[in-house]
This record gives structure tokens, C-alpha cells and sequence, in this order.
């Protein structure tokens, strides 16, 4: 029996195409937050303290998450984490 040609070995084609589709589908399912603006972020801010999931601490300069209590000095940071903190647990809630 002869070696086979590396030149035309396509096992591991079928592997590296699902990697691709697999890394497609979750980059499509994931909260872009990339784009999240300072102006926005303290739009989104102001409604997490309006709606009590968040607590500024008076004369520190921070704000705490409350289901998560973590805290911030950024109002971008806490943008940013709430907005993929909700997108877990959304995500954790449609594989239930």
C-alpha cells in the first residue's frame, strides 16, 4: 500500500469547517459592546441607578452592581459589564 498524498489528504477539512461554523455562530449570539459610547454608557447607567440594579457610593466615586456586587469607578466599565453580564444570563435562561 501506498502513502497517501498529503496534497490531496482532506481529513481534517471536515474539522477546521465546523470550527468555523461553530466560532460564526457564536460570534452571532454574543453582545457586541465594543460600540458603546461614553454618552451612552452613562444613559445606561442612569437607568440601572433609576431601577435600583445599581448604587452609587457618595464620595467614592463608584458604582455598585448590586445583583453582581462588583464594583466600578467607570461609568463605560459598568456599562459594558452589565450589558454581557445580562447577555449571560439571558443565555443561561434559553438553555434552561
Amino acid at each position: 500500500m501506498t502513502d497517501p498524498n498529503p496534497i490531496d489528504d482532506t481529513a481534517d477539512d471536515y474539522s477546521r469547517f465546523e470550527a468555523r461554523l461553530v466560532a460564526r455562530d457564536q460570534d452571532a449570539t454574543r453582545v457586541v459592546t465594543a460600540d458603546l459610547g461614553e454618552t451612552t454608557a452613562r444613559q445606561l447607567v442612569t437607568e440601572l441607578i433609576d431601577n435600583g440594579v445599581v448604587m452609587p457610593v457618595p464620595g467614592k466615586r463608584v458604582f455598585i452592581h448590586e445583583p453582581s456586587e462588583t464594583a466600578f469607578d467607570s461609568s463605560t466599565q459598568l456599562a459594558v459589564f452589565h450589558q454581557g453580564w445580562t447577555a449571560a444570563r439571558n443565555a443561561d435562561e434559553v438553555r434552561e
